[in-house]
């Protein structure tokens, strides 16, 4: 049992406890730190981090601290990676791409608030599109409350510097596996400057992911690469550069009024 207290003079409630044979059973916490548990959990996309995070609700012996501590360890690592893939991830483009999929680091970095309020929007709108309430699962991952209607949200500002792509985002080989357990699931891409956001459903995306750049990193992390263009005035498209072609979206477009 999981006791919630609203108020902090709880030591008769916690004396109670700890004296009867329940002990073992029964464990308390305050609503504050319930929510900051929420928030930690939430800013993490490893899905056994999350369960790590959970197994401190549970009654256990903390005569021996090791438990404690490697939740503590692996959720820090977990939010300090999702940090540094945030600043090059959705929220902000590394690099801009040439033809052959190289480039030149170009870092620069958008506000969180606003691209938070932008991901509210587009959360929304998909939830008119598609006429599932959509709950969040962590700061990009949201689904229905079945859990069988998922989707992807990230969020990229517009770049202005030549020869860049005009859109960039990563997409995780997490995120793909998450998308692939729903029934119905979406990547979806939001630009900051634009009235609409384009949902590409896993079906579509899955076929060209082998046709896109990938990094991985030294710790073993992957991420592709996503670059939206405008071949022409009004039309955007995935760039697939290893492969002839794109991938059209304006078709998968998601107005956000």
């Amino acid at each position: 049992m999981l006791i919630v207290v609203g108020r902090e003079d709880t030591g008769e409630l916690e004396a109670q406890v700890r004296g009867s044979r329940h002990a073992w059973d029964i464990r308390l916490i305050s609503a504050d730190a319930l929510i900051k548990l929420v928030q930690l959990k939430e800013n993490t996309e490893d899905i056994e981090t999350g369960l790590k995070i959970r197994s401190l609700l549970a009654p256990m012996e903390y005569t021996r601290l090791d438990p404690m501590i490697d939740v503590m360890f692996t959720a820090a690592k977990e939010v300090e990676g999702t940090a540094t893939a945030a600043e090059a991830n959705d929220e902000e483009a590394p690099r801009s791409v040439t033809a052959d999929g190289n480039g030149q680091a170009s870092w620069q970095f958008t506000d969180s608030a606003l691209l938070e309020e932008k991901r509210e929007h587009i959360v929304a709108a998909l939830t008119r599109h598609t006429g599932a309430a959509f709950i969040k699962r962590s700061r990009a991952l949201f689904w229905s409350a079945d859990r069988r209607r998922r989707l992807i949200c990230t969020v990229s500002k517009r770049h202005t510097k030549k020869g860049s792509s005009r859109y960039w985002f990563a997409h995780h080989p997490q995120w793909q596996t998450f998308l692939s357990e729903g029934e119905e699931a979406y990547l979806t891409l939001g630009c900051m400057d634009l009235p609409f956001a384009f949902a590409v459903p896993l079906r579509v995306m899955t076929p060209v992911l082998n046709a896109l750049n990938i990094t991985t990193k030294e710790n073993g992390q992957a991420y592709w690469h996503i670059h939206i263009a405008e071949p022409k005035a009004g039309h955007y498209a995935m760039l697939l550069p290893k492969r002839p072609g794109t991938l059209p979206l304006d078709g998968y477009r998601v107005p956000l009024a």
